[in-house]
Protein backbone atom coordinates (compact mmCIF):
# COMPACT_ATOMS: atom_id res chain seq x y z
CA UNK A 1 0.00 0.00 0.00
CA UNK A 2 1.16 3.33 -1.28
CA UNK A 3 1.10 6.40 1.62
CA UNK A 4 1.73 9.64 0.01
CA UNK A 5 2.30 13.02 1.41
CA UNK A 6 -0.65 15.87 1.92
CA UNK A 7 1.98 17.93 -1.13
CA UNK A 8 2.31 14.84 -3.01
CA UNK A 9 -1.76 13.99 -3.20
CA UNK A 10 -2.14 17.62 -4.60
CA UNK A 11 0.66 16.92 -6.64
CA UNK A 12 -0.87 13.90 -8.03
CA UNK A 13 -4.23 14.73 -8.69
CA UNK A 14 -3.03 17.21 -10.88
CA UNK A 15 -1.69 15.02 -13.62
CA UNK A 16 -3.78 14.31 -16.90
CA UNK A 17 -6.22 11.75 -16.24
CA UNK A 18 -7.00 8.67 -15.88
CA UNK A 19 -4.72 8.33 -12.66
CA UNK A 20 -3.53 4.87 -11.87
CA UNK A 21 -3.87 4.57 -8.20
CA UNK A 22 -3.97 1.11 -7.14
CA UNK A 23 -3.30 -0.20 -3.84
CA UNK A 24 -2.47 3.66 -2.91
CA UNK A 25 -3.56 5.19 0.68
CA UNK A 26 -5.54 8.05 0.94
CA UNK A 27 -6.57 6.91 4.33
CA UNK A 28 -8.27 9.76 6.37
CA UNK A 29 -7.25 12.41 3.78
CA UNK A 30 -9.54 15.07 2.85
CA UNK A 31 -10.37 15.18 -1.01
CA UNK A 32 -13.52 17.27 -1.62
CA UNK A 33 -14.46 17.76 -5.04
CA UNK A 34 -11.54 15.87 -5.99
CA UNK A 35 -11.21 14.58 -9.88
CA UNK A 36 -10.81 10.53 -9.28
CA UNK A 37 -13.27 9.80 -12.89
CA UNK A 38 -12.01 6.91 -14.21
CA UNK A 39 -9.31 6.11 -12.27
CA UNK A 40 -7.96 2.45 -11.37
CA UNK A 41 -8.20 2.58 -7.76
CA UNK A 42 -8.35 -1.31 -7.38
CA UNK A 43 -7.52 -2.39 -3.66
CA UNK A 44 -6.96 1.64 -2.44
CA UNK A 45 -7.63 2.31 0.77
CA UNK A 46 -10.27 5.35 0.81
CA UNK A 47 -11.55 4.34 4.64
CA UNK A 48 -12.47 7.40 6.33
CA UNK A 49 -11.44 9.72 3.59
CA UNK A 50 -13.57 13.04 2.94
CA UNK A 51 -14.96 12.88 -0.84
CA UNK A 52 -17.51 15.19 -0.22
CA UNK A 53 -18.84 15.53 -3.95
CA UNK A 54 -15.59 14.10 -5.36
CA UNK A 55 -16.22 12.74 -9.23
CA UNK A 56 -15.67 9.39 -9.18
CA UNK A 57 -17.75 8.11 -11.89
CA UNK A 58 -16.24 5.29 -14.03
CA UNK A 59 -13.47 4.51 -11.70
CA UNK A 60 -12.36 1.13 -10.67
CA UNK A 61 -12.67 0.55 -7.04
CA UNK A 62 -13.03 -2.88 -6.86
CA UNK A 63 -12.02 -4.33 -3.66
CA UNK A 64 -11.16 -1.23 -2.51
CA UNK A 65 -11.75 -0.13 1.24
CA UNK A 66 -14.24 3.40 1.78
CA UNK A 67 -15.57 1.85 5.47
CA UNK A 68 -16.44 4.87 7.02
CA UNK A 69 -16.13 7.59 3.98
CA UNK A 70 -17.70 10.05 3.58
CA UNK A 71 -19.18 10.22 0.02
CA UNK A 72 -22.06 12.94 0.38
CA UNK A 73 -23.11 13.94 -3.43
CA UNK A 74 -20.57 11.95 -4.35
CA UNK A 75 -20.32 11.24 -7.88
CA UNK A 76 -19.78 7.42 -8.91
CA UNK A 77 -22.22 6.61 -11.87
CA UNK A 78 -20.86 3.39 -13.91
CA UNK A 79 -18.33 3.03 -11.29
CA UNK A 80 -17.01 -0.60 -10.75
CA UNK A 81 -16.96 -1.33 -7.13
CA UNK A 82 -17.18 -5.78 -7.15
CA UNK A 83 -16.41 -6.55 -3.51
CA UNK A 84 -15.54 -3.22 -2.45
CA UNK A 85 -16.08 -2.31 1.42
CA UNK A 86 -18.37 0.92 2.10
CA UNK A 87 -19.31 -0.17 5.41
CA UNK A 88 -20.59 2.48 7.75
CA UNK A 89 -19.78 5.45 4.66
CA UNK A 90 -21.70 8.34 4.13
CA UNK A 91 -23.39 7.92 0.81
CA UNK A 92 -26.61 10.34 0.92
CA UNK A 93 -27.25 11.85 -2.00
CA UNK A 94 -24.23 10.34 -4.27
CA UNK A 95 -25.14 9.24 -7.75
CA UNK A 96 -24.20 5.76 -8.21
CA UNK A 97 -26.19 5.18 -11.12
CA UNK A 98 -25.16 1.83 -13.28
CA UNK A 99 -22.49 1.50 -10.65
CA UNK A 100 -21.18 -2.62 -10.19
CA UNK A 101 -21.84 -3.66 -6.42
CA UNK A 102 -21.43 -7.46 -6.82
CA UNK A 103 -20.83 -9.00 -3.15
CA UNK A 104 -20.17 -5.32 -1.89
CA UNK A 105 -19.78 -4.93 1.34
CA UNK A 106 -22.06 -1.72 2.81
CA UNK A 107 -23.43 -3.06 6.43
CA UNK A 108 -24.77 0.12 7.85
CA UNK A 109 -24.27 2.09 5.04
CA UNK A 110 -26.14 5.22 4.59
CA UNK A 111 -27.51 5.56 1.22
CA UNK A 112 -30.82 7.82 2.07
CA UNK A 113 -32.22 9.91 -1.22
CA UNK A 114 -28.92 8.01 -2.91
CA UNK A 115 -29.57 7.12 -6.84
CA UNK A 116 -28.53 3.68 -7.88
CA UNK A 117 -30.73 3.49 -10.17
CA UNK A 118 -29.87 0.01 -13.13
CA UNK A 119 -26.92 -0.63 -10.18
CA UNK A 120 -25.94 -4.13 -9.85
CA UNK A 121 -26.11 -5.01 -6.33
CA UNK A 122 -25.81 -9.05 -6.59
CA UNK A 123 -25.41 -10.96 -3.71
CA UNK A 124 -24.14 -7.75 -1.76
CA UNK A 125 -24.12 -7.27 1.73
CA UNK A 126 -26.57 -4.18 2.67
CA UNK A 127 -27.59 -5.64 6.23
CA UNK A 128 -28.97 -2.78 8.21
CA UNK A 129 -28.36 0.07 5.56
CA UNK A 130 -30.18 3.33 5.56
CA UNK A 131 -31.53 3.37 2.17
CA UNK A 132 -34.85 5.71 2.98
CA UNK A 133 -36.20 7.49 -0.41
CA UNK A 134 -33.23 6.28 -2.11
CA UNK A 135 -33.81 5.14 -5.91
CA UNK A 136 -32.99 1.78 -7.01
CA UNK A 137 -35.49 1.61 -9.68
CA UNK A 138 -34.50 -1.89 -12.34
CA UNK A 139 -31.88 -2.45 -9.92
CA UNK A 140 -30.41 -5.99 -9.47
CA UNK A 141 -30.27 -6.71 -5.66
CA UNK A 142 -30.54 -10.54 -6.52
CA UNK A 143 -29.77 -12.29 -3.66
CA UNK A 144 -28.35 -9.60 -2.03
CA UNK A 145 -28.82 -9.21 2.12
CA UNK A 146 -30.90 -5.91 3.02
CA UNK A 147 -31.83 -7.79 6.38
CA UNK A 148 -32.69 -4.78 9.24
CA UNK A 149 -32.64 -2.39 6.24
CA UNK A 150 -34.53 1.37 6.01
CA UNK A 151 -36.32 1.07 2.14
CA UNK A 152 -38.77 3.20 3.82
CA UNK A 153 -40.28 5.68 0.57
CA UNK A 154 -37.34 3.97 -1.48
CA UNK A 155 -37.92 3.43 -5.16
CA UNK A 156 -38.31 0.08 -5.74
CA UNK A 157 -39.91 0.34 -9.36
CA UNK A 158 -38.88 -2.96 -11.61
CA UNK A 159 -36.21 -3.58 -9.10
CA UNK A 160 -34.66 -7.48 -9.34
CA UNK A 161 -34.86 -8.83 -5.37
CA UNK A 162 -34.85 -12.27 -6.18
CA UNK A 163 -33.70 -14.53 -3.21
CA UNK A 164 -33.32 -11.69 -1.43
CA UNK A 165 -32.59 -11.76 2.09
CA UNK A 166 -35.31 -9.21 3.55
CA UNK A 167 -35.93 -9.97 6.96
CA UNK A 168 -36.90 -7.04 9.62
CA UNK A 169 -36.18 -4.71 6.63
CA UNK A 170 -38.38 -1.37 6.92
CA UNK A 171 -40.35 -0.98 3.17
CA UNK A 172 -43.22 1.30 4.31
CA UNK A 173 -44.04 3.41 1.69
CA UNK A 174 -41.63 1.57 -0.76
CA UNK A 175 -42.68 1.45 -4.75
CA UNK A 176 -42.22 -1.89 -5.56
CA UNK A 177 -44.18 -1.34 -8.43
CA UNK A 178 -43.52 -4.57 -10.65
CA UNK A 179 -40.32 -5.45 -8.49
CA UNK A 180 -39.34 -9.32 -8.36
CA UNK A 181 -39.36 -10.96 -5.50
CA UNK A 182 -39.43 -14.43 -6.36
CA UNK A 183 -37.89 -16.25 -3.62
CA UNK A 184 -37.28 -13.82 -1.22
CA UNK A 185 -37.73 -13.68 2.36
CA UNK A 186 -39.95 -11.04 3.56
CA UNK A 187 -39.92 -12.87 7.39
CA UNK A 188 -41.29 -9.48 9.56
CA UNK A 189 -40.57 -6.80 7.01
CA UNK A 190 -42.43 -4.05 7.44
CA UNK A 191 -44.98 -3.86 4.28
CA UNK A 192 -47.25 -0.64 5.61
CA UNK A 193 -48.50 1.35 2.50
CA UNK A 194 -46.39 -0.51 0.26
CA UNK A 195 -47.22 -0.64 -3.27
CA UNK A 196 -47.07 -3.91 -5.06
CA UNK A 197 -48.82 -3.58 -7.93
CA UNK A 198 -47.49 -6.23 -10.68
CA UNK A 199 -44.91 -7.36 -8.20
CA UNK A 200 -43.73 -11.11 -8.84
CA UNK A 201 -44.09 -12.51 -5.02
CA UNK A 202 -42.11 -15.36 -3.15
CA UNK A 203 -44.31 -18.12 -3.95
CA UNK A 204 -44.33 -16.83 -8.13
CA UNK A 205 -47.62 -15.49 -7.90
CA UNK A 206 -48.59 -11.98 -8.87
CA UNK A 207 -49.19 -9.65 -6.17
CA UNK A 208 -53.28 -9.58 -5.65
CA UNK A 209 -54.51 -6.48 -3.55
CA UNK A 210 -56.44 -7.24 -0.76
CA UNK A 211 -60.25 -7.14 -1.31
CA UNK A 212 -62.12 -4.54 0.55
CA UNK A 213 -65.87 -5.74 2.36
Amino acid sequence: MTTLTYFQIYDLLNRPRPLWLVRIDFSGTTLLWADLSGCKLNYANLSRTDLNWANLSEADLRKADLSMANLYEAHLQGAEMSEAILSKANCTRADLGKAVLIEAQMVETNFSRASLTKSNLFKANLSLAILSRADLSKANLAGANLSGADLSHANLFEANLSAANLRGANLSGADMTAANLLKADLTNAILEDTCLTDATMPDGSKYKAPTQE
